[in-house]
């Protein structure tokens, strides 16, 4: 388990860059945290990574939000689905199990459905502005250096 900090959005964004970059084909990051942790924010990182050069934006409303760079990123959202079996019913297999990354927000909701190694990044805003980010399941690189 890898615990780091960040101070601010743009360490944030820096933090998601190097995980961007280690990670390949059919990686799949669970994502946990509560309204305004910086989800969005990380996932900004790992997109720059990938090459992708549109904005990237919360998928709450649309669901999955699909990016195209150097691999695909499928960007998911699952706080308004009921559960597991809406989010198996998106068909969503293809993209977990595809060639690209997956990173799905509000990951709590649907853990059952994820394969055993899907990287769990936790993300808890701080009293002070900060955040702590708790990566388990990396399989790469220590990223904390």
């Amino acid at each position: 388990m890898l615990i780091l900090k960040s101070n601010s959005a743009e360490e944030t964004i820096e933090l998601g860059k190097k995980i961007g970059s280690l990670l390949k084909k059919g990686d799949v990051i669970a994502m946990q945290g509560t309204l305004a942790a910086g989800k969005t924010t990380i996932t900004k990182g790992i997109a720059q990574a990938l090459n992708i050069s549109d904005p990237i934006t919360s998928p709450t409303f649309c669901l999955i939000s699909e990016y195209y760079g150097t691999m695909p990123l499928y960007h998911m959202d699952v706080y308004r689905l009921d559960g597991e079996e809406d989010f198996v019913n998106l068909g969503t297999d293809d993209m977990i199990y595809g060639d690209g990354v997956s990173i799905i927000e509000w990951s709590e909701k649907i853990m059952n459905e994820l394969p055993k190694k899907t990287i769990i990044l936790k993300l808890t805003p701080e009293a002070d502005g900060s955040r702590t980010i708790t990566i388990e399941n990396w399989p790469y690189d220590d990223i904390s250096k």
